[in-house]
């Protein structure tokens, strides 16, 4: 295993929070895992640890919302993975409106969007949720102000999980 590592220590990735809502519950995490997968039709997969609260929703919801943060973020990153929504509501921490489907969209995210979840798929200890984006926006910006960099896996990497892997 110890090429695979070196392969994967080199990756990294943008990081997102993923948002579910279903049965009236909201949840939400830090994911690692995500790529476009499809370019026609436009598919894009999220790859959910089964052992998060979120995974629980998300199973059950026709809809999932999936937010880029920018590096000054991090507090945000912290909240959705140093924290599990089985102990915190961490809705009441940040600032968000309910957009299709019922989806909880971040209001301060760079950019976003909500997918309907077109498959699920069984992938070792997380889950791919295959999502059709149906909605999308982004951090509403003054005239010439420009993105900032987007915060990425080595940014993240010091964020304690809220639910430890095995």
């Amino acid at each position: 295993m110890a090429a695979m590592d070196v392969f994967l220590d080199r990756l990294d990735p943008d990081m997102c929070v993923v948002t579910a809502a279903a049965h009236g519950e909201r949840a939400g995490c830090l994911v690692g895992f995500s790529s476009q997968c499809s370019i026609r039709p436009v598919r894009y997969v999220v790859w959910i640890s089964d052992v998060n609260r979120t995974f629980r929703v998300a199973r059950s919801a026709d809809v999932l919302a999936v937010h880029l943060l920018a590096r000054d973020q991090r507090g945000t990153a912290e909240l959705f993975g140093g924290l599990t929504g089985d102990d915190v509501d961490k809705f009441r921490r940040v600032r968000w409106r309910e957009a299709y489907g019922g989806a909880a969209v971040l209001a301060d995210a760079e950019a976003w969007f909500v997918g309907r979840v077109v498959e699920r798929t069984a992938g070792g200890d997380h889950v791919g949720f295959v999502l059709e984006p149906v909605e999308w926006g982004g951090r509403e910006r003054a005239a010439g102000q420009a993105a900032g960099p987007l915060l990425r896996l080595a940014d993240a990497r010091t964020v304690r999980p809220g639910h430890p892997v095995d």
